[in-house]
């Protein structure tokens, strides 16, 4: 999931490229509440799903971009004050990295050695699990212009930036991503990144609190658990790697994790869910993943989704989308 914060700006951009923000909602099942509420849930594959047909359809292909430029840290909600109080640029990564979850537990952000092997260089990569949704090259243009810009407006404009990479072939004109990074602009490289010069990670801010920081990283502790620590994220993650090759039994997913399957039904009802409903989700998630972004036969995608075959995977899509497969997978190319 992520916050419906990232659809920030969305409604306004696309009514002036002439578009309907409310019927391309519909069509990836993205929650109206989301267009005009930054704490709605939304489907991360859905939500990257709609940008990608948004810049197909309204004929933008720097829509990720324009999107970008639309949003500031505030998006990320209480994770933002935090951010802003931190000391230096390292500080406020580290703690970027270790609540990014409350905005969405698919993204994530870190600092890492320069791909290219300079020491003096160091990469702010920005990465979503290929688990959880496939990738999608205009989310990814939003979240490396969003992060640049948020870096740029903390400390006074990004000098020292050496360069931006991004997994994908351009989209646009390579002057249009110079023009808005400022800087050179590669493509096809192994994750999203802004390469920086290593001394930058010094850097302080002037808007630095370590009492306001202090409180606002108190709360976000207090109030979020990380989904690394829940017994549930690593069944789901199991289940995604096995449904479709084994039987999604308990037994089998409590193997996985070292140990009893009691414990396992215990653990999951602690946090308050339970082995069926996580099998739910990932059928659900991987069906319409497979339906909505693939041209795989819909016997393929019942196969892979763990459905014995067909027919359950046509009562599953009903139930959670109230249509066939073929008029989900129809809606959602907005074809008729």
């Amino acid at each position: 999931m992520i916050r419906g914060a990232s659809l920030r700006g969305f409604t306004r951009l696309v009514e002036e490229l002439g578009g309907e923000p409310v019927e391309l909602a519909r069509r990836f099942a993205i929650p109206l509440r989301a267009l005009v509420s930054d704490d709605e849930l939304v489907p991360i594959t859905g939500h990257d799903a709609m940008l990608d047909a948004a810049a197909r359809d309204l004929r933008c292909p720097d829509f990720g971009l324009r999107l970008a430029r639309a949003q500031d840290i505030g998006i990320l909600g209480r994770l933002a004050p935090a951010i802003e109080a931190s000391s230096t640029v390292a500080e406020a990564l580290e703690c970027a990295s270790r609540f990014l979850f409350v905005h969405s537990p698919a993204l994530s952000i870190a600092v890492e050695p320069d791909p290219r092997g300079r020491r003096e260089v160091v990469a702010l990569t920005y990465r979503k699990d290929a688990r959880e949704s496939p990738y999608s090259p205009q989310a990814m243009e939003l979240g490396i212009g969003l992060f640049h810009g948020v870096a740029a407006a903390l400390v006074g404009g990004l000098r020292g930036l050496r360069s931006v990479e991004l997994p994908h072939q351009p989209l646009s004109p390579v002057a249009r991503y110079t023009g808005f990074f400022g800087a050179d602009v590669r493509f096809g490289s192994q994750a999203g990144a802004l390469r920086v010069e290593r001394r930058l990670l010094e850097r302080e801010f002037s808007s630095g609190d370590a009492a306001v920081r202090r409180l606002a990283v108190d709360h976000l502790a207090r109030h979020h658990t990380d989904p690394e620590d829940r017994v549930a994220t690593h069944a789901r993650r199991a289940l995604i790697e096995t449904v479709g090759i084994t039987p999604p039994a308990i037994d089998h997913i409590a193997r996985l994790l070292a140990m009893h399957p009691r414990t396992l039904q215990r653990r999951l009802a602690a946090e308050s869910t339970g082995f069926g409903e996580i099998l739910e989700d990932v059928r659900r998630d991987l069906a319409l993943r497979y339906i909505t972004t693939t041209d795989l036969p819909l016997g393929q995608v019942a196969a892979m989704a763990g459905f014995a075959d067909q027919s359950g995977l046509s009562h599953a899509v009903r139930r959670w989308r109230g249509a066939s497969p073929s008029e989900v997978r129809r809606l959602a190319r907005g074809t008729s």
